[in-house]
């Protein structure tokens, strides 16, 4: 995963920010959800930028050594194996495609609505096109409509 994982920064240009990724259960990831979001159910991903302003396409432009952070992402391990397993989905494949998504979010992209939502969608697209292409792997956003909860 790390090799992905420092993929996914060379195409995004955030090789020098440093950003954190915990693989948690669905209890650790449902706990997190019920604090932060105030939803009291397993989820996939969870994002927390260290830039609470960042705009979508812009990074940031930190004044010290100590601000190269992106944030942290949480990831549902067991939730997301369990989708793999309903949907007949390559784990790997998933835990790349919804660190994207979290490293999205740190960001500054956003699904609350529709424009935002075809706006992240299209940021996904082009990273996983890229990462595609270099890896020679066929992996596709799992974004739902904004409509539909993540």
């Amino acid at each position: 995963m790390r090799k992905d994982v420092n993929a996914l920064r060379h195409i995004l240009g955030i090789q020098k920010f440093d950003l954190g990724i915990v693989c948690v259960d669905n209890h650790r990831i449902q706990q997190i959800n019920h604090i932060y979001r105030k939803k009291n159910v397993p989820t996939d991903v969870l994002s927390f930028p260290f830039y609470e302003d960042v705009r979508p396409g812009k990074l940031p432009c930190p004044l010290h050594r100590d601000e190269l952070n992106l944030g942290d992402i949480f990831l549902g391990v067991e939730f997301i194996m369990k989708q793999c397993q309903k949907e007949s989905l390559d784990l790997h494949g998933a835990l790349t495609v919804v660190t994207a998504h979290g490293i999205c979010h740190l960001l500054g992209y956003r699904h609350e609505t529709e424009e935002e939502w075809e706006e992240m969608l299209q940021k996904e697209n082009y990273i996983l096109s890229e990462y595609n292409r270099l890896t020679g792997r066929h992996l596709l956003p799992l974004m739902k409509r904004c409509s539909q909860d993540r």
